[in-house]
């Protein structure tokens, strides 16, 4: 995995790509795996193997549990659940540069499977994470008919509502409503 921008955090774009692919995966619509990685800056996304993007979605489908837990849980139960996962894990850090992209870390060795380089990838991100911040930057929708969960990166640790702006949007229409309402009554 590897960031665009010298502004942007790996951590940051490897938990956003996570919750929004446990997210999508729960949805009926679905969601395209690959397509989100790519996104997210993981170049061996575009040509992974429809296996190994099937063996991913099964992980991330075992890993779904453990990122609707963390908006509720503390950050000493998070550090058992990501040591726990950790432990199945091939994890040798590594400082590499390639494809113009400048020096940074790979967590696994470079014969891992696509799956095992993504799934250490989220495991390790989430480990700084609770390590930095507990859980406190995860949070689950606002909007009272959704239930994803999302990974809040803002500066102040403001963000109510998922990746589907209308969730946000139907929640501030009714907010809105009930206050035009109350003011004409």
């Amino acid at each position: 995995m590897h960031v665009r921008s010298v502004t942007a955090s790996e951590i940051r774009h490897t938990l956003e790509a996570w919750t929004s692919l446990v997210n999508g995966r729960a949805s009926d619509a679905g969601v395209d795996v690959r397509a989100v990685l790519m996104d997210a800056g993981f170049p061996r996304a575009s040509a992974a193997s429809a296996a190994s993007i099937e063996r991913l979605e099964r992980r991330l489908d075992g890993l779904a549990e453990l990122a609707r837990d963390l908006p509720s849980i503390d950050g000493a139960a998070a550090m058992v659940a990501v040591n726990e996962q950790l432990t199945e894990l091939d994890v040798r850090p590594s400082v590499v540069e390639h494809d113009g992209v400048g020096a940074h870390m790979h967590w696994t060795p470079a014969t891992a499977t696509f799956d095992d380089q993504v799934v250490t990838d989220i495991m390790m991100a989430l480990a700084q994470e609770v390590v930095a911040n507990g859980t406190a930057r995860f949070g689950r929708c606002a909007a009272t008919d959704c239930g994803d969960v999302f990974y809040d990166g803002t500066r102040n640790r403001s963000r109510r509502f998922c990746d589907d702006p209308r969730c946000a949007s139907r929640t501030h229409t009714a907010d809105h409503r009930a206050r035009r309402r109350a003011d004409a009554g």
